[in-house]
């Protein structure tokens, strides 16, 4: 037989499709044990219809998705249109419709996943999206495969090229995050209005989708603590080179005793850390685990061809079950009850960079500020930017979330003095 598969968008993933179709058709059929064939392809209009025929695309372009759902011969809905609606809804539907399907929608299943899974499994379908994270690693389907045997401790995460590749040239070259953000736009890495990657937001939803299979949690979206990385200068970045760091922006999913906890911020990681050397737009995903250790997964994190790739790895998985005639299992079997750690089990280092006048005694103020928190010093730097302006950047040892949420609140009202910077410390 011939398993069919409709196309819910033709933008550049989806068009990257037809290519490994038909360049790599032979292993793709061997692997899913049938063939798989493009049936209809769902486009905005009429226009963007006749302007795809007129660039000599032959598929079975269509306007309305009911077109889709109705047809009996269409198996596998393949969705790569983005965003959150009509997405969801056509997802959903598709799901109603009993038809399996693939999605690399991050933000649609960051949101809504829980949802759209719990449709999928009344409908006795699956719903499969390996290229949600990391677009070409295929880290998802690892997490879910190869570390079922394995407990999964700590998951840290450089997963959005945008900023990382803004933070390689404001380290490499000592660029400002404004020349950086200017060649990401040029180059394309950048959208228009780039706020979900420069402030975090695109790794968390990464970070959301990856609690699921590393720690079979679900984290909601709004307990994933991001920052971002528009307040990063070229000072934080000398200081960082100086102490033997690089920065980045880091997500990271922990398990403490008291449960999980998931965060985006910036980062100061040292130098023989291997996220470190991840630089460009390229994505990692390192894994900490007690039976396996240290692992890291690497590669490009968007991109035609990459996440088509991954797209396919799920329409070859369904297929097969499809042709073979047995029920897809589900994309994720590992679930648990969410709970959030505390704050007091979570421990880490911070750099604060502080603006004061420069005179004595400012320094003893946030010595006694840091005392009464029952946090100390491990280094301690000052520079002088001006006259009459100076900036204190004060590495801390340890302290819990708590103790760090009470210095930020006690810093930024005590007069004098301006939090200009904080970066947790790997």
């Amino acid at each position: 037989m011939t398993v069919n598969i409709a196309l819910l968008g033709f933008g550049t993933v989806a068009s990257g499709i037809p290519f490994l179709l038909k360049e790599n058709g032979q292993k793709i059929s061997s692997a899913a044990c049938t063939d798989i064939s493009i049936s209809k392809v769902l486009v905005r209009d009429e226009a963007e219809k006749q302007a795809l025929l007129a660039q000599g695309h032959d598929y079975n372009f269509v306007t309305d998705i009911t077109a889709i759902l109705t047809d009996p011969s269409v198996h596998i809905v393949v969705e790569l249109m983005g965003r959150i609606e009509p997405a969801k809804t056509f997802i959903s539907q598709a799901l109603e419709a009993k038809k399996h399907v693939v999605t690399a929608n991050k933000d649609l299943l960051a949101m809504h996943g829980s949802e759209l899974l719990d449709i999928a499994a009344a409908n006795q379908v699956a719903l499969y999206y390996e290229a949600a994270v990391a677009g070409g690693i295929p880290i998802l389907r690892t997490l879910a495969s190869a570390y079922t045997s394995d407990k999964i401790t700590k998951v840290l995460g450089v997963v959005n090229g945008t900023s990382n590749f803004m933070m390689t040239k404001m380290v490499d070259e000592g660029w400002t995050y404004d020349q950086a953000l200017a060649e990401a736009s040029r180059l394309g890495y950048a959208e228009s209005d780039p706020t979900n990657d420069v402030d975090g937001i695109d790794a968390a939803y990464k970070m959301v989708i990856l609690s699921q299979f590393a720690f079979g949690m679900t984290i909601k979206f709004d307990d994933v603590r991001h920052e971002g990385i528009r307040n990063i200068t070229p000072a934080d970045v000398k200081l960082a080179q100086k102490l033997g760091f690089v920065i980045k922006l880091v997500g990271e999913i922990v398990e403490r005793e008291s449960g999980i906890y998931a965060e985006v911020v910036p980062t100061f990681l040292p130098k023989t850390h291997q996220l470190a050397t991840v630089n460009g737009v390229m994505n990692a995903v390192f894994v900490e685990s007690i039976g396996i250790g240290e692992a890291m997964f690497y590669g490009p994190g968007a991109g035609q061809k990459p996440t088509a790739a991954s797209v396919v790895a799920d329409i070859i998985q369904l297929a097969m079950s499809v042709a073979e005639g047995y029920s897809a299992p589900p994309f994720n079997t590992f679930s648990r009850e969410t709970i959030y750690a505390k704050k007091e089990d979570l421990l880490d280092k911070y750099y604060f960079a502080i603006e004061t006048e420069d005179k004595s005694g400012q320094l003893l103020r946030l010595a006694e500020l840091f005392h009464a928190e029952n946090v100390s010093f491990e280094q301690v730097f000052q520079d002088k930017i001006s006259d009459h302006v100076a900036t204190i950047a004060i590495i801390s040892h340890q302290m819990d979330l708590n103790q760090f949420d009470n210095l930020v609140a006690k810093i930024s009202s005590l007069d004098g003095f301006t939090l200009r910077n904080t970066i947790k410390v790997i």
